[in-house]
């Protein structure tokens, strides 16, 4: 292993600027991933990093020496503590961070299977919410249109924690061809709709339109949609937080289909 002592170094200085500049990520189509759990996702799906750092600390950690055992492939730069601080996009560093690029995004000719929609979220802890709740409700594709914040930026992978990874993120998508395109039915969320999302059919597939925290969604991407819901507060909140919002509906989602399945195939009673 390579220890680095000078800002001079040329990772350095390429972590630093990735780390802290959107317009470098979007430029570099590169990223940088902060801590054990994301670099090992990363490792288990795409292979080794572009680049990977640890600090002189961090290779004291036992969790970090064994990955590095596992890996012998790869020989990390070794930063010293006060370095690699300045590299980090934490305000605690982890110990470890690898530069990666970012997977090119793969545009589905038709989707059929559900998937999430996305206008303007802005803050990168519920934007990184979303993404983990819908990986974990079994979404393949999510749609992020204008307005939203970067998806491949560090706080937004520290707040997923490697949903990316088993999704296909589109940034920048034209919302309403989508929706107009999608072989489904389309939700979208209010507080003062009629129905409530507990009283539709949502054993088939399904595009969820959530807007922003405060406004949310426009207008125009609302109109399209072709039911309105509510998510039932019997408490005293004016309104959910979008990504609670979101998790509650997918997660309605899952129990509706479950249980379909359980109705078309019984389980066996014995003789």
């Amino acid at each position: 292993m390579k220890k680095i002592s000078s800002r001079d170094n040329a990772t350095f200085k390429q972590l630093r600027l990735v780390a802290e500049s959107s317009r470098e990520r979007r430029k570099q189509g590169r990223t940088v991933l902060d801590g054990i759990h994301l670099v090992s996702a990363w490792f288990e799906r795409f292979g080794p990093p572009e680049a990977l750092a640890v600090s002189e600390s961090g290779v004291r950690q036992a969790e970090i020496r064994d990955f590095l055992a596992r890996h012998p492939q790869v020989d990390p730069l070794v930063f010293e503590d006060a370095l690699f601080d300045k590299v980090s996009p934490v305000a605690t560093p982890t110990g470890i961070i690898a530069l990666v690029s970012i997977p090119r995004e793969q545009q589905p000719i038709l989707i059929q299977a559900s998937c999430v929609l996305l206008e303007a979220i802005q803050d990168a802890g519920n934007l990184g919410s979303i993404l983990r709740s819908s990986a974990a409700a079994g979404i393949i594709d999510i749609f992020l249109g204008p307005g939203c914040a970067q998806a491949w930026s560090p706080r937004v992978l520290r707040a997923a924690m490697g949903a990316h990874f088993s999704m296909r993120i589109h940034e920048h998508a034209p919302l309403g061809q989508i929706i107009g395109e999608f072989d489904g039915i389309s939700i979208s969320t209010r507080l003062d709709a009629e129905r409530s999302i507990f009283e539709l059919d949502l054993t088939g597939p399904v595009a969820w339109l959530f807007g922003n925290e405060g406004g949310g969604l426009t207008g125009e991407i609302s109109g399209l949609a072709l039911h309105v819901a509510r998510i039932p507060m019997p408490g005293k909140a004016e309104s959910l937080n979008v990504a609670a919002a979101t998790s509650i509906c997918l997660f309605e989602e899952v129990r509706q289909k479950l249980a379909s399945r359980k109705h078309d195939h019984p389980a066996s009673l014995p003789a």
